[in-house]
């Protein structure tokens, strides 16, 4: 059973939400939160297996508040829900530590697959994708990327010089099956190299490496 926390400021949406979760075998709702003071306060409480995250609330918006729960330290994972797709809502999102983000519209079945995707420690929206928000972000912002500054965080140097190949493997946004193909590996011993370079490096899942990849100027922007 995954256990839930539906986090939204409009009652009528988290109605919605709970009658599909509730429906569905595999899934528990715990509690609800109108706001994100609410979401950091119940997830601490509750402990729940996901928390699924609106970006936009009064107060302590939903970054904010995923920013909050992850520094907690907690088992729980974020999955943000939002009307946008390429904004700077879901990079900065993900930059707080969401597992991934699924559009409001998305269907009963994707949002239920979601769910059990990041119950899993999966990511949900694939590291390609991850890729694709980071290049449209940095291609607006303003200022130099953190991609033409040196990769001098000291996670780097705990790494092997395999590790750090399926890092740069990883932020090009290869699967497992990619990356073992292209480097003439098992696709158990990438699972292994895999599991090592997001310990040591911090990574909840493959997005947050992703992004670790992309800050230390491993992969840069597509043109």
């Amino acid at each position: 059973m995954i256990t839930v926390l539906i986090v939204d400021d409009q009652p009528l949406q988290r109605f919605g939400f709970r009658m599909l979760l509730d429906s569905n075998p595999d899934t528990e709702v715990v509690g609800e939160a109108g706001n994100g003071l609410d979401a950091v306060r119940q997830t601490i409480d509750l402990r729940p297996d996901v928390v699924l995250m609106d970006v936009r609330m009064p107060g302590l918006d939903g970054i904010a508040a995923t920013r909050r729960i992850v520094a907690d330290g907690g088992r729980s994972r974020i999955l943000m829900l939002t009307t946008f797709d390429l904004d700077e809502y879901v990079h900065a999102a993900l930059r707080a530590g969401a597992s991934g983000f699924l559009l409001k519209d998305a269907f009963p079945e994707e949002l239920l697959a979601g769910i059990r995707a990041v119950a899993a420690g999966d990511a949900v929206i694939a590291p390609a994708v991850t890729r694709r928000l980071l290049d449209e972000f940095a291609h607006h912002r303003d200022g130099p990327h953190t991609a033409d500054r040196p990769a001098t965080d000291p996670r780097l140097a705990a790494l092997t010089e395999r590790e750090r190949e399926i890092l740069v493997a990883i932020g090009r946004g290869w699967t497992n099956g990619e990356i073992a193909e292209r480097l003439v590996l098992s696709e158990s011993t990438v699972k292994t190299h895999v599991g090592r370079v997001l310990a040591k490096v911090g990574a909840r899942d493959r997005v947050q490496a992703v992004i670790f990849a992309y800050d230390q100027g491993l992969t840069r922007p597509a043109v």
